[in-house]
């Protein structure tokens, strides 16, 4: 890929915090820390990964995307707008009254390039599965992404549909776990710990790999590597920083659902501004 290209992407994730920010600061609720951590792996994956058609979202050979934690939905927004799917003005009607952008993505809304309506966590991969062998039993050649949290995978019905689709021998399936230790109460190791998480997926008949979650070049070289392996269902754990980009609110979990006063989200701006500089200099 061409540093031009990459330099793009780049641009496009500065444009997606931005997004979430401002829409977080507007709605006066929601989930930032999770959202601003994620922008990268949403920026890869609608603009390079995915085989999609924004002015057709229903295209029946259009690759699936189930956010499983329907919580980073003002991500999922950010990257739909950007990618063209909707007008970004709309971004700023994030849970407000009769908007199609609400707290958690509903399909029942409206909204175009939804797979899944999300709420219950652990409840997303299942779904995956599902829809990867659809795929396989009408011999289909699109692909399946599902996205998860790291607190998530403390759900026992995540590890049941582990389990299904390592027995299926689901390839056309990946699983996205965002690895940033944290969760609403507290890192997750005080939580409830997951590791050894490699070997769990790998005990469970899944390809493990691992990536930095806030590196686009690692993303893009990860997620080639995972779209040229066959024979079992893919994981990537994607290790990223909660409020990637806001320094002041790097790794802080009381930021996972949290939502910034219109100051805060002057300085997160000015901030992200400042954090996008000293990338443009390395």
């Amino acid at each position: 890929m061409t540093k031009q290209a990459t330099q793009q992407l780049v641009a496009t994730s500065k444009k997606i915090r931005e997004d979430v920010i401002r829409s977080l600061a507007a709605a006066g609720s929601g989930h930032l820390g999770g959202s601003l951590g994620l922008a990268d792996v949403f920026t890869v994956l609608y603009f390079i990964i995915l085989n999609h058609r924004p002015n057709n979202p229903t295209w029946p050979n259009r690759d699936r995307l189930v956010l499983s934690i329907g919580h980073v939905a003002p991500v999922l927004y950010a990257a739909l707008a950007n990618a063209g799917y909707f007008p970004k003005e709309e971004l700023l009607t994030l849970r407000k009254l009769n908007s199609r952008l609400q707290g958690h993505p509903g399909r029942d809304h409206g909204l175009p390039g939804l797979e899944l309506s999300a709420g219950s966590l652990g409840q997303g991969l299942s779904v995956a599965v599902g829809m990867a062998l659809s795929a396989k039993i009408d011999e289909a050649d699109w692909r399946v992404y599902s996205i998860h949290g790291d607190g998530e995978l403390q759900e026992g019905s995540i590890w049941e549909a582990a389990m299904s689709a390592a027995h299926y021998k689901l390839d056309n399936l990946t699983a996205i776990v965002d690895r940033n230790f944290c969760q609403i109460d507290g890192p997750t190791n005080k939580v409830m710990e997951i590791e050894p998480l490699r070997s769990k997926w790998e005990a469970f008949g899944w390809q493990v790999f691992e990536c930095n979650g806030n590196s686009i070049p690692d993303l893009i070289k990860t997620f080639q590597r995972v779209n040229s392996f066959s024979g079992k269902p893919k994981v990537i754990i994607a290790k990223t920083q909660m409020g990637y980009g806001v320094k002041s609110i790097q790794g802080d979990y009381r930021w996972h659902g949290k939502a910034p006063s219109p100051i805060e989200a002057e300085r997160f701006l000015t901030e992200l501004e400042t954090h996008y500089q000293m990338i443009d200099h390395d």
